[in-house]
């Protein structure tokens, strides 16, 4: 027995000094092992950068949430007082159907699953809120587990959607999760947003409990980088709540809008319909472009600002000089004025707030085919803008034949984007110095502050002069308070604006035009206010639900000025001062020569009809001793034959002071303002039947506003 034991306790004592001095048990490195079995890692969880505005306000951040973990094997449980698994799979399926998105019957099947220590429930078991894990959790439901995670929260909805884009987790292979840029900035800098995990090691217990006299070793989590943008939170909302009642009042099939600091090339907002919900992606398409750089328009009127401002500078431009409109014909193709007939012979000035196209081919003479092209090169046409986004779209000036330039200076047949727009409008807002737009303001590091991109605004060129884009804000101010022009809508309360409308065709999958009263893109380009503008705004509609009473401008409209006018209030920018203007006296000028008094009110900026030989007046309108503003008229009737003026702008009530002053039948159809008239201008009045007048509506008129002149069978210009 002594020998026995003896032998054992030799065994023993030798196979211990043989573990002491090799470490090793069964060619197992038994460090190795006891390391692996007592040494614990915890996860430290980055979170992923935020997004924020000009002013640090949250666009996307991380925020805490919770991932549902359900542990279905028995051996979890070691107390059968205190189950630490499923053991009610009916009732526990039940009261989560009643606050996940699964149904009983799926949560059933998941929960009945046999081999797996635990199950997880995909999509519906993550991204959990701490109301509903409080819910939930208030239930006391054996096995059931809720773990610590960040989610992706935007907490604005429907905002710069097609910008900011959204992220998603993604299930890695080994059963971890990352959250994933999908679109827009949330993908395009996805590395920078993204942060590293940290960890804490250290060595434990059976039980997981932290070992006497053992060290933590934390490795900090690095946060992702922090994207600071251009655009302000509040003007974005402005621009989004203006687009949402439009979109459900009119049902466009696209809304494109955007918002500029002119000084800088900041974009301050920008949004599209239809647009999503980032937090559920709700409303989101097939469309999953950046429709204000990744896709291309035809311009319409508005590239007519940029075709007078090139002849401005090359001193070109007349805006006092005459020119026959309605149409204008260059070999084998002619172009029409919107209207279709034109308004006889009218002033550039007046042809430019009418958005005559027939006067841009006038003007095209004058300037020539290539300065006019190297112009709009200057401007950035056909090129990218190099804005911080992919993507971007050249856009195209068609060139190659006299009739492309012809109609590239309307905007037809050429192709650019919303931003190319807004790029060339900050040459004429600011001075002639065109700004390079951007979105990123900086991007940061939270973790030390350090700026590591910063952006400063800069310039894309000098297409113009200053004298030059004084001189088109002038113009372009005219379109909106002159009693002609397109864009009468488009006034403001407390600002002056400077803008051009444009309505364009749109083309089909055949390549020709669609054709219909509501098929076409209505835009406006402008800026407020007028003489030092601190904001430039495009706005587009496509193909709105229109009545019959409605023209396309009134949704355009509905949007800029309310955005406009709102974001001038919030920026603190000084509304315009109303500057009394005196009445003029009007006297009774009976047994006065008519030209003379003519030439009196004239100085006074009061406009005078002449009815007769222009000599001794007999009669006027108004009486005496009356109070007129300026810019009113005055009738005078003389002795002699009646000449039939042109009628074309004259008022309704301007016409029943005449028809009574002369004695002339009138046979008046319709309201608002002459457009047409039976008796040709110059004509000598005899006896015979009534003069048929016709009245439209501002509304009216423009009904058909600067639609081009293409039929619906005519195809797009070679391209």
């Amino acid at each position: 027995m002594f020998l026995f034991y003896g032998g054992l306790f030799f065994m023993l004592l030798s196979r211990m000094i043989f573990i002491q001095v090799t470490g090793e048990a069964e060619g197992q490195a038994l460090a190795a092992k006891a390391a692996a079995k007592y040494e614990r890692e915890q996860i430290i969880n980055a979170s992923r950068g935020k997004i924020v505005d000009r002013n640090g306000e949250i666009i996307a951040e991380d925020t805490l949430s919770y991932r549902l973990v359900a542990v279905l094997s028995p051996k979890a449980t070691a107390d059968p007082k205190n189950p630490k698994h499923v053991n009610d799979i009916e009732k526990t399926a039940e009261v989560l159907a009643a606050h996940l998105p699964l149904s009983k019957e799926k949560i059933i099947e998941r929960l009945s699953k046999e081999g797996p220590y635990q199950v997880e429930f995909g999509k519906a078991g993550r991204d959990i809120s701490h109301e509903i894990m409080t819910k939930i959790s208030q239930q006391k439901l054996p096995g059931i587990v809720f773990v610590r995670d960040l989610k992706r929260f935007y907490p604005n909805g429907t905002f710069a959607s097609h910008l900011i884009g959204f992220a998603l987790k993604e299930e890695n292979e080994n059963g971890t999760f990352d959250t994933v840029g999908k679109m827009g900035l949330e993908n395009i800098y996805n590395k920078q947003l993204t942060g590293t995990d940290g960890k804490i090691e250290y060595e434990s217990d059976l039980w997981g409990y932290l070992l006497p006299n053992s060290e933590e070793m934390i490795t900090p989590a690095e946060n992702g980088y922090n994207i600071h943008l251009t655009l302000d939170k509040t003007i974005q909302n402005f621009l989004e709540d203006a687009m949402s009642r439009v979109q459900e009042q009119y049902t466009p099939e696209k809304i494109v809008a955007m918002v500029a600091d002119p000084k800088t090339g900041k974009i301050l907002a920008m949004s599209q319909r239809p647009s999503f919900d980032p937090e559920t992606r709700e409303g989101l398409t097939t469309n999953w472009l950046n429709e204000t750089i990744e896709n291309t328009i035809e311009p319409g009127s508005t590239m007519k600002t940029f075709t007078v401002a090139a002849a401005m500078e090359e001193n070109k431009w007349d805006p006092n000089a005459w020119y026959k409109s309605g149409q204008y014909t260059l070999y084998d193709r002619t172009i029409r004025d919107h209207n279709r007939k034109g308004w006889g012979s009218i002033t550039y000035l007046e042809g430019f707030q009418r958005s005559s196209n027939v006067a841009m081919a006038y003007v095209l003479e004058r300037l020539g085919d290539k300065a006019f092209l190297s112009y709009l090169d200057a401007f950035g046409f056909g090129e990218k803008t190099g804005i911080d986004l992919p993507n971007e779209a050249s856009g195209k000036i068609i060139s190659q034949y006299p009739t492309d330039r012809l109609v590239s200076t309307f905007g037809q047949g050429s192709t650019v984007t919303p931003m190319q727009l807004i790029q060339a409008e900050t040459a004429i807002a600011n001075d002639g110095v065109m700004m390079k737009p951007y979105v990123i303001e900086k991007i940061v590091n939270p973790s030390t502050n350090k700026v590591m991109h910063d952006s400063k605004p800069s310039e894309a060129g000098k297409p113009i002069s200053a004298e030059t884009a004084k001189q088109m804000r002038e113009l372009l101010a005219s379109t909106v308070t002159s009693e002609n022009g397109t864009a009468k809508r488009f006034q403001l309360s407390d600002y002056t604006v400077a803008g051009k409308t444009g309505t364009a065709e749109i083309p089909d999958d055949r390549g020709r035009y669609q054709y219909g009263y509501e098929n076409y893109l209505y835009s406006f380009l402008g800026m407020a206010p007028a003489d030092d503008p601190q904001l430039v705004v495009y706005v587009a509609v496509s193909k709105p639900k229109l009545k019959d009473t409605e023209v396309g401008s009134i949704p355009v409209s509905e949007i800029f000025k309310s955005v406009t006018e709102n974001g001038l209030k919030y920026m603190n920018i000084k509304p315009k001062e109303i500057i009394s203007t005196p009445p003029v006296q009007i006297s009774s000028y009976m047994g006065q020569n008519a030209q003379d008094v003519k030439a009196k009110l004239a100085n006074q900026k009061i406009n005078t009809i002449i009815i007769g030989d222009g000599g001794e007046i007999k009669d006027q309108y108004p009486k005496g001793e009356t109070e007129a503003l300026q810019g009113s008229v005055v009738i005078l009737k003389t002795d002699g034959p009646i000449v039939i003026p042109d009628f074309t702008s004259w008022s309704k009530r301007n016409l029943m002071v005449y028809e009574s002053l002369t004695g002339i039948s009138f046979e008046i159809l319709g309201d608002g303002f002459v457009v047409n008239q039976s008796v040709s201008p110059g004509t000598i009045i005899t006896e015979g039947g009534p003069v048929v007048i016709k009245l439209e509506t501002p509304e009216q008129s423009n009904v058909q506003e600067e639609m081009p002149e293409e039929s619906e069978e005519e195809k797009l210009p070679q391209d």
